[in-house]
């Protein structure tokens, strides 16, 4: 050993033995670097109109389109639990071109938002804002079909975010989660918050979010799948270079995002890890997405896994990779797991 008190040579077996850590449950506790707490847990929610509904998903075991009285009684439990917050997803009762009711004063969401703070005020409550949800078309803006190329019109579906996330924050939603992955939406939102009186709100951006096939199951909790083409245009491709999804946050970033998000979680691991070390200090948010809850669900119905024990090993991965936030659709079974593990 030198005067520094450092090891001139890694110590080897039998000096270092590593399972002296692990011998002990108590042990293992105490050195544990990674701890997930329901208060970094999110819970997703899908709002329909109506009243006393809890429409179940097929595809979602355990989740339901919720009318919002019924959201409200589930941001109660959520509110008791302890999670972090929920996020809103809208199914409007009527759809068109461009997505009217996420614009509107009454729409779905701002029904909800004010249901789950009569219900629950504390809870934070983020909304999600984008247009899939709300156009009879499926895409997440407004569709230009005049260039013989039917694609989304990135710069006229800009106004239509801001004056989403606008008619959200005077609902009185806590944070704002733009989704769409429309260049200068950041900028545009922010703009439009700031302006009318709500520069307190928080910006969560979808900043890295990818083309995934993990979405299924969300497309069907969320009556959003597109009625043409798919969204590789505007989300990012699967087999980009990770610096890409640098460049995005970057640029989120500097537009005025408060937060940040990977999307999906689980197969994007190393996106994760990387924006984490690239900008300290930033929240970064991880979606444990829709494909990757339901795929663990059908197999431990089949008895092939132990839904508790890999839920939990997933969200912990989700953390370990630098994760501070994680949107799941497990945030309840967690927090009810996590407390049983305390006592």
């Amino acid at each position: 050993m030198t005067t520094s008190g450092r090891l001139t040579a890694p110590a080897t077996f039998p000096t270092t033995r590593l399972r002296r850590l692990r011998y002990h449950p108590a042990v293992r506790r105490l050195v544990r670097q990674t701890r997930l707490s329901p208060s970094q847990l999110v819970l997703p929610l899908f709002v329909r109109p109506g009243q006393g509904i809890r429409q179940e998903i097929l595809s979602m075991p355990g989740h339901c389109q919720l009318s919002p009285d019924q959201a409200a009684e589930e941001a109660r439990q959520v509110s008791q639990l302890g999670l972090g917050g929920v996020i809103l997803f809208g199914i409007p009762a009527e759809k068109d071109a461009v997505g009217s009711d996420a614009t509107s004063a009454t729409g779905i969401i701002p029904q909800a938002i004010r249901a789950i703070k009569q219900s629950a005020p504390e809870l934070l409550v983020i909304t999600d804002v984008c247009f899939c949800e709300y156009t009879d078309h499926g895409h997440c803006g407004v569709v230009n079909r005049k260039t013989g190329r039917i694609d989304v019109d990135n710069d006229a579906t800009l106004r239509l975010l801001a004056a989403q996330a606008a008619a959200h924050a005077r609902a009185g939603a806590d944070m704002v989660a733009p989704s769409g992955m429309m260049d200068g939406m950041i900028h545009a939102i922010r703009t439009k918050l700031d302006a009318i009186g709500y520069a307190h709100v928080p910006i969560m951006s979808y900043a890295a979010k990818y083309a995934s096939a993990f979405y299924g199951p969300f497309r069907d909790a969320a009556e959003s799948a597109p009625e043409f083409g798919d969204r590789r245009s505007y989300q990012m491709d699967p087999a980009a270079a990770a610096a890409q999804s640098l460049r995005e946050v970057e640029l989120d970033l500097a537009e005025g995002a408060d937060l940040v998000m990977v999307k999906p979680a689980l197969a994007y691991l190393d996106i994760i890890r990387r924006v984490a070390d690239h900008f300290p200090g930033v929240p970064l948010a991880a979606y444990n997405v829709s494909g990757e809850f339901s795929m663990v669900k059908a197999a431990a119905r089949q008895g092939w896994l132990d839904e508790k024990a890999i839920a939990l090993e997933v969200l912990t991965a989700i953390r370990r990779a630098g994760a501070t936030v994680i949107l799941t659709y497990w945030a309840k079974d967690a927090a009810r797991w996590l407390a049983e593990a305390a006592e």
